[in-house]
């Protein structure tokens, strides 16, 4: 119990890190995500990968979604992701992140981007039949970007 007690306060203060100074809720459906930004105002968006032959040229296929999530660079950032329906998984291997979306349960961590750029990834959990066509799509932006 000596070493239980300050352990536990300690991991849980590591998962709260500060006060983010944005919020974005990640919502898994069968076949789409859905994003909502609830701090600066009311969004909520839908993400559905682009079908192939909608693809722009050079764009990425079963890669491209008609929705990009934007996340602003250099602000902490808190992503609170689960699921509607089944078990699903946002990865975005690129800037390190697999965060499991579990219906009934909130998972949450917080990223501070430090490269602008665009990201792929996509579920990573076999959750039904056309799993592999939920992709996802981070598009890092400057600040004032992002604020308009």
């Amino acid at each position: 119990m000596i070493i239980a007690a300050p352990s536990l306060r300690l991991l849980y203060e590591i998962d709260e890190v500060g006060r983010p100074e944005v919020t974005l809720k990640i919502i898994g459906h069968q076949w789409y995500w859905r994003y909502e930004y609830s701090d600066f105002r009311e969004l909520a968006l839908d993400s559905y990968m682009v079908p192939a032959e909608d693809l722009r040229l050079g764009g990425y296929r079963l890669l491209e979604v008609d929705h990009r999530v934007c996340l602003p660079c250099h602000t902490s950032t808190r992503l609170r992701i689960r699921s509607a329906d089944v078990i699903h998984c946002w990865a975005v291997p690129s800037i390190g992140l697999k965060v499991d979306a579990i219906p009934g349960r909130i998972n949450q961590v917080t990223i501070t981007p430090n490269v602008y750029g665009v990201f792929y990834g996509m579920c990573s959990e076999i959750c039904g039949a056309n799993h592999a066509f939920i992709p996802i799509v981070v598009e890092v932006v400057p600040s004032s970007v992002f604020s308009e």
